[in-house]
């Protein structure tokens, strides 16, 4: 047992590290295999310095390398009871996001599958997981569905970019550092991260770049695609704790990526033209067109099958590997200017708060809302074209009335049409 201080002597006992004897130490504790003491300062000094180095060395901390499950993995494994239905799922997505019912129907689905997947027991039958690849236009709500779910989720959600990453051996990222995010989001927790979610976007920037063969290797295209197939399938990765490059020398963390699902997003911009000519192709004899006439030609999107991506320059495994493909809508007028004023982080709710902290009173004339929906419309940029319209109507006020004692400012159509005039964008 440890030895307290008692000012007395004690026959030459003396901590084996620093050499201190017991009048100067408060606890001496004795090792099991001989004559051997240690102090409790020289206690605290490792201590310290085993935290400092595990802060440094993620990798090879004790509850890691044994791949035991901390508290807060074993919060993830929600019994069935507990979980939220596809129905909560989707509409907590209601208040954010416009529109997109299929593909609020199909993530709603796919994450309450996930959480089941977690929680079942192991039997004869292993529910599979259904990676999802969502395609529609630019500004239709991929990545914000995607951040969206990841304020509901209790397990680790990551989201990452395609275009960085190549083949191994050339600039860029590694594949396996898409992991990385889901690491740190898991705080480095393997089997927490082992549940998680990510969501790739950016997808259709890696297609294929061509059908012919080229002295030259596709190494940010093909050749990602072919190192996405293990990740999507499930397998053992080695990821580099810090992401960026792999190293001979660096420790790595192994992760199995058997139970993380995968969300894939993409604008893959000109795809209705494939869609349409496919649609067209099929079209044969004398009922041909009243089989045009069913096509709605605005909305291509909506037809999209698993040959479409194919001929974008998906490769077939990846397909199979995403068995869900759901379509975004493009968003009407309607839907546009219920973007503007409806979900919680409405646009127009954003600016009015920045005007509040400056104890300002900013009202949006619906006339005025009407104009920059027209205008996003025009510039066929989605939802992302509000944010533009209004950024560039705001500025000058945003930057005139901190300044003034203007307790309360109303934006009205004239105004706005000044602002867009003034720009060299009308």
């Amino acid at each position: 047992m440890a030895k307290k201080n008692n000012n007395t002597s004690d026959n030459g006992v003396k901590c084996s590290f620093c050499g201190k004897e017991p009048s100067y130490t408060n606890i001496l504790v004795p090792s099991p295999f001989g004559d051997t003491y240690i102090c409790s300062e020289c206690v605290d000094q490792i201590e310290g310095l085993l935290k400092d180095y595990y802060e440094e060395n993620p990798s090879i901390r004790p509850d890691k390398a044994k791949g035991k499950k901390s508290k807060a993995s074993a919060a993830i494994e929600p019994e069935t009871k507990e979980l939220p239905t596809p129905a909560e799922i989707r509409a907590f997505l209601d208040q954010y996001v416009i529109g997109q019912d299929d593909a609020k129907k199909y993530l709603s689905v796919a994450v309450y599958n996930h959480y089941k997947r977690l929680a079942q027991d192991k039997d004869d039958v292993d529910i599979e997981k259904s990676n999802i690849i969502m395609v529609g236009p630019t500004g239709t709500g991929k990545t914000l569905l995607a951040k969206t779910i990841a304020r509901q989720l209790d397990v680790p959600f990551a989201i990452v970019d395609a275009t960085v990453l190549t083949e191994a051996g050339y600039v860029g990222e590694d594949i396996e550092s898409l992991l990385v995010r889901l690491l740190q989001a898991a705080d480095y927790d393997v089997a927490k991260a082992e549940r998680g979610i990510v969501f790739i976007d950016e997808i259709d920037k890696i297609a294929r770049k061509g059908d012919n063969p080229s002295i030259t290797r596709d190494v940010s295209g093909e050749g990602v695609q072919q190192g996405l197939l293990k990740l999507l399938e499930g397998s053992v990765v080695n990821v580099p704790p810090n992401g960026g490059r792999k190293h001979p020398e660096q420790k790595m963390i192994a992760v199995d990526t058997k139970n993380i699902l995968f969300i894939c997003g993409g604008a893959f911009d000109g795809i209705e033209r494939k869609i349409a000519h496919r649609l067209n192709t099929h079209v044969v004899g004398f009922t041909g067109g009243s089989t045009r006439s069913k096509i709605d030609s605005d909305n291509y999107l909506q037809y999209i099958a698993p040959q479409d991506l194919k001929s974008f320059g998906l490769i077939p495994e990846i397909i199979g590997r995403l068995p869900v493909l759901v379509h975004l809508d493009p968003l009407d007028r309607e839907a546009l200017l219920r973007v503007l004023t409806e979900p919680k982080n409405a646009i127009t709710r954003q600016y009015e708060k920045l005007f509040a902290m400056d104890g300002v009173k900013l009202v949006f004339a619906p006339e005025t809302l009407e104009f920059i929906v027209d205008k996003a419309i025009e510039y066929k940029l989605g939802a992302r074209g509000l944010r533009t319209i209004v950024e560039t109507i705001m500025i000058d006020p945003m930057y005139e009335t901190p300044s003034t004692d203007i307790k309360e400012l109303v934006i009205d159509r004239a105004f706005a049409e000044e602002k867009i005039q003034k720009a060299y964008i009308g």
